[in-house]
């Protein structure tokens, strides 16, 4: 064998390896960086969720003088959800956040069904025109984060799935991609079937 050959084959020995490792790297980067982004697309959803309920609850407030707790009940429920909210978008990675950002829209969740069970009671609330206005932009916004959150847990499973697989795996242990966390729904009476009845 030559010396240039020898060289070559040295050389390819060297950066082959090399540039493997820089592509594993480069694709864990960016499908961290999709899920965050993913995340970030939640969280416009969610502020803009939080954002309507204090009008909500000013609408709701002229009509239920008597519901005073609950009214209250939501805002802090929307205060606690805001909170957690914030402190998940500073890093999506971090599992406590996520489930705590879970559980504080569940919460938030709770109360706003309770507070429409009870506007139920109120048929000039129901029929107010700002009122219908601001749960038919509410109900718009659920829609939007549900999707928003799919194609989190979707960003979310395709990066856990490339950190767990093989080699994959022992880069993202050398530099440190840890497992993400799924923003699933916390409270399991919302996964029931619903009874339809005729």
């Amino acid at each position: 064998m030559t010396p240039i050959i020898t060289v070559l084959i040295i050389i390819a020995i060297i950066v082959v390896p090399i540039l493997f490792v820089i592509g594993l790297y480069n694709g864990l980067v960016k499908l961290r960086n999709r899920y965050k982004n993913a995340f970030s697309q939640i969280d416009v959803q969610l502020k803009r969720r939080h954002d309507l309920i204090p009008n909500l609850v000013e609408t709701a407030k002229s009509f239920m003088k008597h519901e005073r707790e609950t009214l209250e009940a939501v805002i802090q429920a929307r205060n606690a959800a805001s909170s957690a909210r914030e402190a998940a978008s500073v890093n999506p990675g971090d599992a406590g956040s996520i489930q705590a950002l879970a559980q504080a829209e569940n919460g938030l969740g709770g109360m706003l069904g309770k507070m429409f069970a009870l506007s139920e009671s109120y048929p000039e609330l129901r029929s107010n025109q700002n009122m219908l206005q601001l749960q038919e932009e509410l109900t718009s916004t659920e829609s939007k984060v549900a999707f928003a959150r799919q194609s989190y847990n979707d960003s979310v499973m395709h990066y856990n799935n490339k950190t767990e697989s093989f080699p994959a795996n022992f880069i993202a242990g050398m530099f440190n991609f840890g497992p993400a966390t799924m923003f699933e729904i916390a409270d399991e009476s919302e996964r029931e079937v619903v009874k339809v009845e005729f």
